[in-house]
């Protein structure tokens, strides 16, 4: 029995592993990391960048894989929700680049003009969002 369950937490950690691997790699690989690093003109950190993000996401793997309650209150749990929203944010946007799909989507609709509009639309519309979660517990 001892080994069973011994054998099992290894297949475990080994694939959460692999997995969280493939995640970081898809990422990186995206050019999320080097896109922000690009914008705010601070290339020289980007390894601490790529060490920031596995180390957050391993303990973030960890904190939900045990429960660990974290009692931090409602101001830090909405800083933790704009850094998580920027995060999940430059990950689809970097994606959507990737593909092309917003660029070919603009110039189809002719709304070239309105591109700064239409981010900000997106991005007010996802605070209210988050707030009416956050505050009614939907």
């Amino acid at each position: 029995m001892l080994v069973k369950q011994i054998l099992l937490t290894i297949i475990g950690l080994s694939s959460g592993i692999l997995v969280a691997g493939g995640l970081f790699g898809f990422i990186v690989s995206l050019g999320v990391i080097s896109d922000f690093a690009d914008r705010t003109h601070s290339g020289n950190r980007i390894r601490l960048y790529e060490r920031a993000l596995a180390l957050g996401g391993s303990l973030g793997n960890v904190i939900d894989l045990f429960g660990i309650p974290m009692p931090v209150g409602r101001w830090l749990l909405a800083v933790f929700g704009i850094f998580a929203g920027v995060f999940v944010g430059g990950w689809a946007m970097a994606l959507a680049e990737t593909l092309n799909v917003f660029p070919i989507f603009m110039r189809r609709a002719k709304l070239v003009g309105c591109i700064p509009y239409i981010i900000l639309s997106i991005a007010i519309g996802k605070g209210i969002g988050s707030l009416i979660y956050f505050w009614f517990g939907w």
